[in-house]
């Protein structure tokens, strides 16, 4: 997740600290779900959902974790990457919140709904269906080397280990009644 940061520099604790390190970009981004908040202050939407946003963001923390503040990454105001990033994941209206897998492939398109209908507990859902489809789905490449088989093949293969079977039987029969 992080080569989609390289060579950018994120702001963390509201602006006072920079992540501009290969290190400390994977150290924050690799093997996580990341939400991509695209937002303005000018937009009543968005100010009506930044503090759920908030809320969620807290609520995932959870009671026994204290309170991270690098957890919120955020691109320098007015830094160009930003639109270059709505322009990837199509968004159209503000606010949006794009899920990406860990992988980096999107998860769901726009959350928005979503946090506002079911709130923190959508989080745990879409960490389980990324590890369910980054574990189920293999990529085409990882095929290359394997034989490659039909859908029917292991049917076939039942049915010419019984026919074998059958055949065996017939003959050892045959054999039997000529002693």
């Amino acid at each position: 997740m992080s080569a989609l940061f390289a060579g950018k520099v994120l702001k963390a604790n509201r602006e006072e600290d920079e992540l501009d390190t290969e290190r400390e970009l994977r150290g924050a981004l690799d093997n996580k779900v990341l939400l991509l908040y695209f937002g303005s202050g000018q937009c009543p939407r968005c100010r009506d959902f930044a503090p759920l946003l908030k809320d969620f963001g807290e609520e995932q923390q959870g009671p026994s974790l204290p309170p991270t503040p690098r957890r919120w990454l955020a691109l320098p105001f007015g830094d160009t990457f930003g639109r270059e990033l709505e322009l990837r994941f199509a968004v159209s209206e503000v606010p949006a919140v794009v899920v990406l897998k860990p992988s980096g492939d999107v998860l769901v398109a726009n959350a928005v709904e979503e946090i506002q209908r079911m709130g923190p507990k959508c989080f745990q859902n879409w960490q389980e269906a990324a590890e369910i489809l980054d574990r189920n789905f293999r990529l085409a490449e990882d095929f290359d080397n394997h034989a490659r088989r039909s859908l029917t093949h292991p049917l076939r293969r039942l049915k010419y280990r019984l026919d074998k079977d059958k055949d065996r039987d017939r003959e050892e029969g045959e054999g039997e009644g000529e002693e």
